[in-house]
């Protein structure tokens, strides 16, 4: 997906939001956009999204199944909770018994499930934003946006988001996302976008400077990839065992192979190695080693 020259303004003579963006959405990555408040952030994540055409510039390229969750959802909708994600499942092309089943299940992965049959308006907050989540995920879309999504769910909840996100870039998908939370995915986004004086500018990411691991205990180790400078980033190799099968489309197409006492050995660029650790992890491989090619860390 490609944003060429995209500017955005409200109204005829309004001031202008964005000017001059010029960026390429990676695919099966996971991008993060920064900014403070009132720079600009939504209205990008909106152009992205579709919801909002540009004023001037072109937006190409987005694909067909495109899901977002606005910063504010419209709870006032005359519907119940599951009849409103079964209507929004038929506007994304799912039949009505697939839609029915799949807001079923997304609500009870958010802990909403008691809640379906309650009509929007008398839903909490909380709920409110389950919902406005679960109808994102309904139909497997390959680009995903999320506007501050994490805002008034429950712990349970975020981190279900938090694993769903990662389902979807296993799956291939992409997936732009703001959050006031700089832990949030930490170290998983393949590409960071700062919004500021109407302007976006890529910033430097995190990819292969930091990746999570697992370890015994409640926090991570954050190990250091050795990286030359100079010349071309080095492949990285991660070296994981047991899990699930791996998933069809993991991000970077990396080369697998057979590796000692049972593990596999998969190799890919240094810029896809956070969105392939995040991949793995949600189909719960544990990984063992990582580090540039045929170089422990």
């Amino acid at each position: 997906m490609r944003l060429e020259h995209v500017g955005r303004r409200h109204g005829l003579r309004g001031p202008w939001v964005l000017r001059e963006v010029s960026l390429t959405l990676p695919a099966a990555a996971l991008v993060r956009v920064v900014g403070t408040n009132g720079s600009g952030k939504s209205t990008l994540l909106r152009l992205l999204a579709g919801v909002d055409a540009p004023t001037e510039g072109r937006v190409g390229g987005r694909p067909a199944r495109t899901a977002y969750v606005p910063e504010r959802f419209p709870a006032a909708l005359p519907f119940t909770a599951v009849d409103y994600l079964v209507h929004l499942g038929r506007v994304q092309g799912l039949g009505r018994a697939a839609a029915r089943a799949r807001a079923g299940e997304w609500l009870e992965r958010f802990g909403a499930g008691e809640h379906a049959g309650t009509e929007l308006a008398a839903l909490s907050k909380g709920t409110s934003q389950k919902v406005a989540v679960a109808q994102a995920l309904l139909a497997d879309p390959a680009l995903l946006v999320l506007d501050e999504a994490w805002t008034g769910l429950d712990t349970g909840a975020r981190a279900e988001l938090d694993t769903a996100v990662r389902e979807r870039l296993a799956e291939g998908a992409t997936v732009v996302f703001v959050d006031h939370d700089p832990r949030r995915l930490e170290g998983e986004a393949l590409v960071v976008y700062g919004v500021g004086e109407g302007r976006v500018r890529e910033q430097t990411p995190p990819v292969a400077a930091a990746a999570g691991l697992p370890v015994a205990g409640p926090e991570p180790t954050v190990p250091r990839v050795s990286v030359t400078p100079a010349g071309p980033a080095l492949p990285v190799r991660i070296t994981v065992s047991g899990g699930r099968s791996l998933p069809s489309r993991l991000p970077g197409n990396p080369t697998t192979a057979p590796g000692p006492d049972g593990t596999t050995l998969l190799t890919v660029d240094a810029a896809h190695s956070d969105a392939l650790l995040g991949a793995l992890l949600a189909a719960s491989w544990h990984v063992h080693h990582l580090g540039t090619e045929g170089v422990r860390v």
